[in-house]
């Protein structure tokens, strides 16, 4: 009998999942494995090159969860340092180039993985290609950073351009090499996937660590010296001197290649897959990870979420499917944490803009606890906002900021977003209480509680 081919277009944590839980359930005889990777690296953690940059990781291998030669005894042809540049869904075959020879050839297969991830968002502004100017997606992009600080003159002086996720990390990953950190913010606050009045809590603990955070700020331009190095950064009405610039302006999804093969995409460019991860109109192509878009289970739309754990669930469901089993992933409820420094970012579910962009009705409520019961030392101040529909009382979004103990509470919100629960329901949860680790009323449930109150009061108006 001869074995099926399975191509798989990326090799990190998508990519290599699928291959991997493929090869787990049928194996060389019955089914083929080739994968294209064209970086250095396999299954590493982008998210915490951030960290690694900063010095709480030390060594970049740390971040490699299994190098190519591991995936190679497991079976896997796993061709490093080749990009695939055009996929002819027809002819069920890719193109392939080797960036160290420049040779091309053609590979077919009965099964198609695209896991080709995400691209960092780059302003097309002058000065964004050179020397000094860095996006941080890859474990290369991690390593030309660190090679840039090293070089960096006595003045030590760092611009990050955005205020979300990466942008706020860096920032903190840039403070502790010891620069001078301004963060320049298109947007109201920092961090946008939280609402302003939360992202305000977040600038002012930024401020308060020594950080510049300047919002409403359009860059126009990034200047250059003599050398052709990165000098300043220009707004409309100030210039910032750097002797680094990062870029955190956040990602978008690499299909260009699918763009050119015809395939569906979805309103965020993303690639758009059913439950089963295959992308729409194709029983034997699959996709997943930061190129796919994937259903918002409280929106009730798809939308594009560039995370590590929804990347490794995409692969192990693509490699079940793909190696004869059966999967699905029904969704996501869009929970993500970070931190600068001690302060602790969270959130889950709709902020107030989604809920009126899906027409939904809904009341807030805001309040302020501590992690630990006020009595027991090193408690800590933690802000919680929820949303709830209207009259219903479903929950519909929570948002944490605060020192620690504080992200990981937005779990709690995540399971109960999951459920369908309201907040009334919330209110009556069972969860684990002591002195160390939360007051008698969880945060959580103290911001349920009030948010019950509000949909009480909205139900009289």
């Amino acid at each position: 009998m001869t074995a099926e081919r399975l191509v798989v277009i990326g090799g990190d944590a998508a990519g290599m999942s699928a291959a991997s839980q493929a090869r787990r359930l049928k194996g060389p005889g019955e089914l083929e494995i080739v994968a294209f990777e064209r970086s250095h690296f396999t299954s590493y953690s982008a998210c915490g090159i951030p960290y690694w940059v900063g010095g709480d990781v030390a060594e970049r291998d740390a971040l490699v969860a299994r190098t190519p030669e591991e995936h190679r005894a497991r079976g896997i042809d796993l061709r490093m340092r080749t990009e695939v540049t055009e996929i002819d869904v027809a002819g069920q075959r890719v193109r392939a180039v080797d960036l160290g020879t420049g040779e091309a050839y053609w590979t077919g297969f009965d099964k198609l993985v695209i896991a080709t991830g995400a691209r960092p968002v780059r302003p097309v502004l002058p000065g964004t290609d050179a020397p000094g100017v860095h996006g941080v997606q890859t474990l290369d992009d991690g390593r030309a950073l660190l090679e840039s600080l090293d070089r960096a003159p006595g003045s030590r002086r760092a611009v990050v351009i955005g205020a979300g996720y990466i942008g706020v990390e860096m920032a903190e990953a840039m403070l502790k090499h010891g620069f001078d950190v301004t963060v320049l913010n298109r947007g109201e606050q920092p961090m946008a996937t939280l609402d302003p009045d939360m992202g305000r809590l977040v600038h002012e603990a930024m401020d308060g660590l020594g950080i510049t955070t300047v919002n409403r700020a359009e860059v126009t331009a990034i200047r250059t010296g003599p050398d052709g190095r990165v000098r300043a950064v220009t707004t409309g009405d100030a210039s910032y001197p750097a002797d680094v610039v990062v870029l955190g302006i956040g990602v978008e999804p690499e299909t260009t290649l699918a763009r050119a093969a015809g395939l569906s995409l979805g309103p965020h460019g993303g690639l758009l897959t059913d439950l089963s991860m295959r992308v729409v109109g194709h029983d034997n192509i699959w996709a997943g990870g930061d190129c796919v878009e994937v259903l918002d289970l409280v929106a009730g739309r798809t939308r594009h979420i560039a995370l590590g754990t929804h990347a490794n669930k995409h692969g192990q469901i693509i490699g079940s499917n793909a190696g004869g089993g059966y999967g699905t992933f029904p969704g996501v409820v869009g929970t993500a944490v970070s931190k600068v420094c001690d302060l602790e970012i969270a959130r889950t579910g709709l902020r107030e803009k989604d809920a009126r962009a899906v027409g939904l009705r809904f009341v807030t409520a805001t309040i302020e606890s501590t992690g630990r019961a006020g009595y027991y030392p090193g408690a800590r101040p933690m802000t919680v906002k929820m949303l709830a529909e209207y009259r219903t009382g479903r929950l519909l979004g929570v948002q944490i900021v605060g020192r620690e103990g504080a992200a990981k509470r937005v779990d709690i919100a995540a399971v109960a977003l999951t459920a369908g629960m309201t907040v009334e329901q919330m209110t009556a949860l069972d969860l684990g209480y002591a002195p160390p680790f939360s007051p008698v009323w969880d945060p959580v449930l103290v911001a349920a509680r009030k948010a019950v109150a509000a949909v009480r009061r909205a139900g009289t108006g």
